[in-house]
């Protein structure tokens, strides 16, 4: 794929999240034959242009985590993108709208030694971690009526808008993460609930996966990456003024309210 068509599907993507709006997914509207690597490309030149507008990388994400996505979507490994600094909002505080949000129960990973794969399992990603935390991602795709398909996520930074983590840090050894329960509720009613498994059998089996498919780049996971393993929940639709909350065992409390759009 050309140079001029990766960055026309950056343009395109960027400007739908500036301007918080709907576009056509990539592969109706530049590129129907958009493949994983391409995806993984036009994601890179996406990066590297909010790095060179100051932002920081807070860690990678992870997405398609589960078993039955996988078959959802016709794929047999999970994806990633990023999480940038602007994205983050306090535990307790305000998420604005902005397209057509979507929130998450995840566990975070923060990293204390670099993990370099290939050949990376959960075990080692475990020994390798600081403290997990508790976490809600707010996915916002960017594409019309979540019409889209996985090397269109992947384009589009694997859907990432903001992410709020919780207060309580725990050694992973203190925790079966596995066995780690979750419920998520908007405006006190419990919308969903899930467990560790859910993430590949284990939360840090997905980190694991991520070290195994940066290798492929020659790039690894750093120290100091705060990473969302994937989702314990299925994804909740939330509209302005929802108060959104997920607890977890051993983990805490994560609270925000959805504000209007900024």
């Amino acid at each position: 794929m050309s140079n001029e068509i990766i960055k026309q599907i950056k343009d395109y993507l960027v400007a739908a999240e500036v301007e918080k709006r709907e576009v056509v997914k990539v592969t109706s509207t530049i590129k129907p034959d958009l493949t994983v690597e391409e995806a993984y490309q036009a994601q890179e030149l996406l990066v590297q242009t909010k790095l060179d507008e100051g932002h920081r990388i807070v860690g990678p994400k992870m997405g398609l985590t589960s078993k039955a996505k996988w078959d959802q979507m016709g794929v047999s490994e999970p994806i990633y993108g990023y999480v940038f600094d602007y994205m983050l909002v306090d535990n307790g505080g305000v998420v604005p709208f902005q397209i057509h949000p979507k929130v998450e129960a995840e566990i975070a990973f923060l990293i204390g030694e670099d993990i370099e794969g290939p050949g990376i399992t959960g075990a080692q990603v475990l020994a390798k971690t600081e403290y997990v935390l508790p976490a809600i991602e707010v996915i916002d795709s960017r594409y019309e009526n979540f019409n889209f398909t996985h090397t269109d996520v992947i384009a589009d930074n694997a859907s990432t808008s903001r992410v709020v983590f919780g207060n309580t840090l725990r050694k992973p050894s203190d925790l079966e993460l596995d066995l780690v329960g979750a419920t998520l509720s908007v405006n006190g009613q419990i919308k969903d609930l899930g467990a560790g498994a859910a993430v590949l059998g284990h939360p840090a089996n997905a980190i694991a996966v991520l070290a195994n498919m940066l290798a492929r780049k020659g790039q690894k996971i750093k120290k100091g990456d705060l990473i969302l393993s994937g989702a314990l929940t299925g994804a909740i639709l939330v509209n302005v003024g929802d108060f959104v909350s997920a607890k977890f065992d051993g983990l805490g409390e994560v609270t925000f309210t959805i504000g209007e759009r900024d």
